[in-house]
């Protein structure tokens, strides 16, 4: 893995992301649609539009894996959502196809598990419970993932990332933060373990609230440096009653109509429990 694109690499991810991935490889491509400032001499930029495949394959070519975070990073326009995070994904995977990219690390979110409940634990063995449009599109992003490893081989690490945010501001963000070093361990492990295939592991550092259980990323060999509890600093009010019932908080809140359901694994109802 001598030579890795980043897409979306100008957001705030990319920003955050790059001083430690860069130190590793020998050349470090940006692909965006706006440049990215302050290019270190190991990288370069190429600007190309993920929805157009020509511009995707473009940039792909002479690469040997790829750290895909670039699309919509929330929102609820579907149209744009199709565009950036679904289509945008969907031609990322064909132009690794085509120019023979071995790895991608794919960036997934929490939000497409965000419907369970806080109290409950899961694992990225548990069904897809996306929370919003957003969630939905990066449920489409992990399957894809699996369709190219089935179909070509691509071997994909997709990482739910929980908060990637300069600090925890909340309690919530306080349970699913992941530092910028601790979320640059976990893709050095999707560019070059041997055991990745279409893999799935949640972006968290050490928290002390455990929402998920991320065995497999500790099998895989991800060990945590940071601890959220003591980069915290708590700014927003308090949640409702929605938000605060399910992990993907504020997410959950589209279009819900304020009735609180649950389901069983079978997806038959779950008999509700008072909801603090």
């Amino acid at each position: 893995m001598r030579r890795i694109a980043m897409t979306g690499a100008a957001g705030r991810v990319g920003t955050l992301l790059r001083p430690f991935l860069r130190q590793h490889v020998e050349h470090l491509r940006l692909i965006d649609i706006h440049e990215p400032a302050d290019l270190a001499e190991n990288e370069g930029f190429v600007g190309a539009d993920l929805s157009n495949l020509e511009e995707a394959t473009a940039a792909l070519g002479g690469i040997d894996g790829v750290v895909h975070l670039a699309g919509l990073a929330g929102g609820v326009d579907i149209n744009a959502i199709l565009q950036a995070n679904v289509l945008g994904t969907y031609n990322l995977y064909e132009a690794a196809r085509i120019n023979k990219v071995e790895r991608v690390v794919y960036a997934s979110s929490n939000h497409a598990t965000g419907f369970y409940p806080r109290g409950e634990v899961i694992s990225p063995l548990d069904p897809m419970r996306p929370d919003s449009p957003y969630g939905l599109s990066k449920c489409w992003g992990e399957l894809v993932a699996g369709l190219y490893y089935d179909t070509s081989g691509i071997r994909s690490l997709s990482i739910r990332i929980g908060n990637a945010g300069t600090y925890p501001n909340s309690e919530r963000t306080i349970a699913i933060w992941i530092s910028a070093r601790d979320l640059a361990q976990l893709v050095r492990i999707g560019l070059t373990h041997p055991q990745i295939a279409a893999t799935v592991v949640y972006g968290v550092s050490d928290t002390d609230t455990k929402w998920w259980d991320n065995d497999l990323a500790t099998r895989l060999g991800y060990q945590p440096q940071d601890r959220p509890r003591d980069h915290a600093r708590i700014e927003d009010g308090a949640e409702g009653r929605v938000a605060r019932s399910f992990q993907g908080g504020g997410f959950c809140e589209f279009n819900h109509d304020g009735n609180i359901r649950m389901r069983d694994a079978e997806g038959l109802v779950k008999d509700l429990e008072t909801v603090s």
